[in-house]
């Protein structure tokens, strides 16, 4: 088998299952495992999958930057942001994560809602700024510009000393294992500190982001109490997060 049929067949595998072994390629395809290590980090270095210990995960092929996201899955976002839109009732403080989903958040949030929102996002808290009901609090800290957040000491320390009743993330990559990751490290650390600041936490996330694993882990899929998809999203892959005691919606 030439490489370029292994890497064919190690990505076709990955994308079935969303876990390779190096021991069980190795038997699959008659190479040995070191020939398959070597393979895994070929395709690792390309960034088409992210090489774990003996074996790989797969890899999110979703646009990184905020204007590109803007318009991806419209549809799927507007679905799970109505969804998510409905949680809050008055009195409660809210944490909403940056991104495109809770943005559309933002912009669902009925005018009779009494709330408090913080959110490390100027677009969201521009989007809320007109909103008659809802405090918004925005943390300061270095601006991450292709992701339109804050991030840093300053902005870990505003959600430190909260207790929210809710937190909601925009999801990059959700794995059944490995849990919620993201490619950059000082964003990863921010949403830790809103999960650890939050009594409930829901995760927001269509099917596309179900199943990749990128290299910084915000937390494992255990703190997770909610996770908000889409309709495309399969029952089977559900089912692996149910098992975990989380509820899907």
């Amino acid at each position: 088998m030439l490489k370029e049929e292994r890497f064919e067949a190690i990505l076709l595998r990955l994308q079935r299952t969303q876990k390779v072994l190096s021991a069980d390629l190795s038997q699959e395809l008659r190479v040995s495992e070191d020939t398959i290590r070597r393979d895994l980090k070929e395709l690792a270095d390309a960034g088409l999958l992210t090489k774990v210990h003996g074996g790989a995960l797969p890899k999110s092929t979703l646009p990184l930057s905020f204007r590109d996201r803007e318009h991806y899955a419209e549809r799927e976002k507007g679905e799970i942001a109505r969804k998510a839109a409905a949680l809050p009732v008055n009195g409660q403080l809210i944490i909403l994560d940056g991104g495109t989903t809770t943005l559309q958040i933002a912009r669902l949030l009925p005018e009779s809602l009494r709330a408090t929102v913080f959110t490390n996002s100027p677009p969201i808290a521009l989007q809320l700024a007109d909103h008659p009901g809802v405090e918004v609090v925005l943390a300061g800290g270095k601006l991450l510009k292709g992701a339109r957040v804050t991030v840093g000491a300053e902005t870990i320390e505003t959600f430190r000393g909260l207790r929210a009743d809710w937190c909601m993330l925009g999801v990059c990559s959700l794995h059944h294992e490995w849990g919620l990751t993201l490619p950059d490290r000082e964003e990863a650390q921010v949403k830790g500190a809103m999960i650890r600041a939050a009594a409930q936490v829901v995760a927001l996330a269509s099917a596309d982001k179900i199943g990749p694993v990128e290299s910084f882990v915000v937390a494992p899929p255990g703190e997770i109490d909610l996770l908000i998809t889409d309709a495309a999203t399969p029952a089977g892959v559900l089912d692996r997060y149910r098992a975990l005691g989380i509820e899907v919606r």
